[in-house]
């Protein structure tokens, strides 16, 4: 497992939902996943109110950047996520909500869960029965554990296993 604390997830699950839901009329909205380019992690700064470093990240070899978007909307980011394909999991670096979905007057919930779910299949996809590990913020552990079915192996460490994996997974696509 990864050791660095500034790179404990810390990003709330407002809801699992069957893709992401407007909350100004609970429709729910089709998403798609892609790889980010280098213009969307340009928009995902400080300066716009994303927490994490998101240009760093993406230029890190080791992994992969994903964003989440909605298929009505294209080009507005909801939400990035950083995975590495290990030989018998996928691992979750960093994940966030795009700042128009947090706080009193976000627009969409299910940001989180969708971007977890999105790790499970491509676990899954991989051949590694859906199994992603992260490291948590100390706070959300409980959060992790209720929300994502994920079980905490020690520390910070925390791994979701086939079984939760497969019920994101059914959730969401």
């Amino acid at each position: 497992m990864h050791e660095d604390a500034a790179n404990h997830l810390n990003i709330f699950i407002d809801g699992l939902t069957n893709s992401i839901r407007r909350i100004a009329d609970g429709k729910s909205c089709e998403t798609e996943m892609s790889l980010a380019s280098r213009g969307d992690i340009n928009l995902a700064t400080k300066k716009n109110h994303w927490h994490f470093p998101w240009v760093t990240e993406f230029k890190r070899e080791d992994r992969t950047v994903y964003k989440l978007t909605l298929k009505e909307e294209p080009g507005i980011l909801q939400g990035l996520i950083s995975l590495s394909k290990m030989a018998d999991h996928v691992y979750v670096h960093l994940a966030e909500s795009a700042p128009l979905n947090y706080g009193d007057a976000k627009k969409h919930e299910g940001v989180g869960g969708n971007l977890f779910a999105f790790a499970c299949k491509l676990s899954w996809d991989s051949g590694n029965d859906g199994i992603i590990a992260f490291q948590s913020k100390t706070k959300l552990i409980g959060h992790y554990q209720q929300v994502l079915g994920a079980v905490r192996i020690g520390g910070h460490n925390m791994i979701v296993y086939p079984e939760q994996a497969l019920i994101l997974i059914r959730q969401y696509f």
